[in-house]
């Protein structure tokens, strides 16, 4: 059951690159890919286990390739471990050429978040029932 679960709490998000969120290199300014990636991540580890959440961590994060202005940027995360208060939601960003059929894996990092209560204590993030 948790598999399916992690399945249909997928989360994916296109972007394009216009030159207001470049850098002085003409490439996504990293700043900007941190704060896509949390915010997908976050909508994933939500619609797992539909409790408010909040980051506690972001693991490494590598920038393997830049993001050129005027290409397409996916972000997709997914949850990849579940524990007792907490879950880690692993996000890729994949650079797409908009003009021709070229797309590259870009960043990737790992997010953690904690499920907490009405009191901002941490409960337990998923159960069977859930």
């Amino acid at each position: 059951m948790m598999n399916a679960r992690i399945e249909q709490s997928e989360a994916r998000v296109i972007k394009a690159i216009f030159p207001s969120i470049t850098n002085h290199h003409n490439t996504l300014f990293g700043g900007e890919a941190l704060a896509w990636m949390d915010e997908t991540a976050f909508i994933a580890a939500t619609r797992f286990c539909r409790k408010p959440l909040v980051t506690v961590s972001s693991d490494r994060i590598d920038f393997n390739k830049a993001i050129p202005a005027g290409s397409l940027a996916e972000i997709i995360a997914r949850v990849i471990y579940v524990g007792n208060t907490s879950l880690k939601v692993e996000v890729n960003i994949f650079v797409e050429d908009m003009y021709r059929d070229h797309r590259e894996h870009a960043i990737r990092g790992v997010f953690t978040f904690v499920a907490v209560d009405d009191d901002r204590q941490p409960t337990q993030v998923w159960t069977q029932e859930s």
